[in-house]
């Protein structure tokens, strides 16, 4: 099955294309390729964190701190956040659907201030407006699905956790409902347009 972020990317095409025209190719590449790094390296040191490295080997812990210094202080901003998350059911596990027919690795599913939730980090240059981070939510409601049909176990708040280079930290809750009726049209549109390509 193709990935969920696969899936949803048809959705901005259009506006991620117009930036790449606007700013240039090279620049386009080099500004994805470093938040993609960023991204990477902020998933590792919250996932480390999680798993209790920090208290079991601190010193391995430590070691993300020279690797990646700004990865680092922005985890640092995030910390606090990760203290809501307990009871954890996985964290960068692969899952899948079989009624939906798409895939993906969640970040984490756990319980968030005591609902179990699908979680997910993101790293950003700035603050993000909540219209342009819907993907995120239909992405959160996928995972939600796909966790309930393999394990049958509903859940049904999606939260995304958002630190930014200055430090700042966002923080949205949603319920799964409110971004399934958008969930199916975009895997169906994803479907169709491969079928043409194909």
């Amino acid at each position: 099955y193709p990935s969920i972020t696969t899936v949803l990317s048809i959705r901005n095409k259009k506006g991620l294309h117009e930036w790449r025209e606007r700013v240039g190719h090279d620049v386009a590449n080099h500004i994805a390729r470093t938040a993609a790094n960023r991204g990477t390296a902020v998933h590792k040191m919250c996932e480390d964190y999680l798993n209790n490295q920090h208290l079991a080997w601190p010193s391995e812990f430590e070691k993300h701190k020279s690797k990646n210094f700004l990865a680092w202080c922005m985890f640092a901003q995030m910390k606090d956040i990760l203290e809501n998350i307990n009871n954890i059911k996985c964290l960068e596990s692969n899952l899948y659907s079989d009624k939906l027919k798409v895939a993906g690795q969640v970040d984490c599913i756990a319980e968030y201030k005591g609902e179990l939730s699908v979680i997910d980090f993101k790293t950003s240059t700035k603050e993000k407006k909540e219209e342009w981070i819907e993907n995120y939510f239909i992405q959160g409601s996928a995972y939600c699905e796909m966790y309930e049909e393999r394990f049958n176990q509903e859940i049904n708040q999606v939260v995304i956790l958002i630190v930014t280079e200055d430090g700042a930290v966002q923080t949205f809750i949603k319920d799964k409902k409110d971004y399934l009726p958008l969930l199916k049209p975009a895997i169906e549109e994803f479907y169709k347009e491969n079928e043409t390509i194909n």
